[in-house]
This record gives structure tokens, sequence and C-alpha cells, in this order.
């Protein structure tokens, strides 16, 4: 797909923010070549107005930018929620950009000129990480949507069952009897639609 078609949110996108219409037009090449849709924004205001959180992909930007660099775009994309994968790449190689950048959360920090194998790489690299956070944030949202419909006395058994705590052990940590135990597990497993401790275990873990 070429940069000036919409994408799809269920295909992956490559991000280019970039005021240098040189670099711009030869990392599109580059992706595009490789067989990604991408698409390319002159500053990272523009690419902030017309940013989808839902939009799969990641995003290359350049350390130094008019009105937002590298550095601010990734502090804003974090305080906004949103996950995309940030590769910042520069010409300057300064040393406190990078560490700067991966702790505001960027994945990469590439010097150029690099090699467009290592380039695209990387890409791929960002592109598999956000495929795998955005199954994690499915699956957590799926397992709270479950464990919701669990009555609050439900979730403390159920918190119990997790810890590998027998019957007799729940029912004198929460001061209810054996039988109301053995109630109360039957019930989270027929409103969680799972029928072992193993599968609590599991979904319990996605909420974590």
């Amino acid at each position: 797909m070429t940069q000036t078609d919409k994408p799809s949110l269920a295909e992956p996108t490559v991000f280019i923010i970039d005021d240098d219409e040189a670099v711009r037009d030869a990392l599109s090449v580059l992706v595009e070549v490789a067989g990604l849709s991408v698409r390319t924004f002159v500053n990272a205001l523009e690419f902030l107005h017309r940013c989808d959180p839902e939009q799969p992909g990641c995003v290359v930007a350049d350390l130094r930018m008019p009105f937002m660099d590298g550095l601010e775009l990734q502090e804003e994309l974090t305080r906004r929620g949103c996950g995309l994968p940030v590769i910042i790449i520069t010409a300057h190689g300064e040393v406190s950009a990078a560490v700067t950048a991966f702790r505001s959360g960027a994945v990469d920090f590439l010097e150029k000129p690099f090699d467009d194998g290592v380039f695209l790489r990387r890409i791929h690299e960002a592109l598999q990480r956000d495929a795998h956070q955005r199954r994690d944030r499915s699956a957590a949202a799926s397992a709270l949507a479950k464990l919701a419909l669990l009555s609050p006395r439900e979730r403390d058994v159920a918190a119990l069952m997790v810890e590998g705590c027998a019957n007799k052990a729940i029912a004198i940590r929460l001061g209810i009897g054996v039988r109301t135990v053995e109630t109360h597990r039957a019930n989270i497993l027929t409103k969680l639609d799972i029928r072992t401790i193993p599968e609590l275990m599991r979904l319990w873990m996605h909420t974590s």
C-alpha cells in the first residue's frame, strides 16, 4: 500500500516523521519495497493530529524537528496512552539523547547513515512488539471483563484459589464455611466459563 492510501486498522503501518523530504522519501520507498504499509509526515504535530491509537504499527521519528522533536513526540504519545513503538533516528549521535529516548519508551535509536537491512530489521522488531502488546492488552481487557462478573466475595475466593489455597484454608482466611467456599468455587468456574484452576490462573495473570 502506498503512503497516500488510508491504512486499514488491521494492517500495520510504519509512520515516518521527518522534516527532511529526501529522508522521508528514501525511507518510505525502503519500507514499501519491503512490502509494508507506510505513511509520512512533515512534523510530529501533523502526525499527532491524525494519529489513531487503534492503528497498529510503529513510528520512525527524527530527533531534530521543528515544533516538536522526536523525544517530545515520544513523551506526548506516552502521555496520551498510545503504545506505538517509536524508533528515533538522528544524524547527531548524541549519547544523552539516546538515553533519554530509551527512558521515555523509545524501542530503538539509529544514527544516520544506517544500513538498510538494519533499519528494516528494527522496523520488523518494532511491529512485532506492537502486535504482542496489543494481544496482551486485548487479553487483559477480556480477562477484566470476565472477572467483573464475579461478586466481591467470589473475587476474594478466586484470589486465594490462584494462590493455591485449599477450600479449608480459604474458609479459615475469609471466616466462612467450607460449604460456602465450595459454592463460590462452583460459581466462579461457571461465570468465567472455565473448568480448572490453571485456567483461572492464566486468566488472573492477564490482569496483573
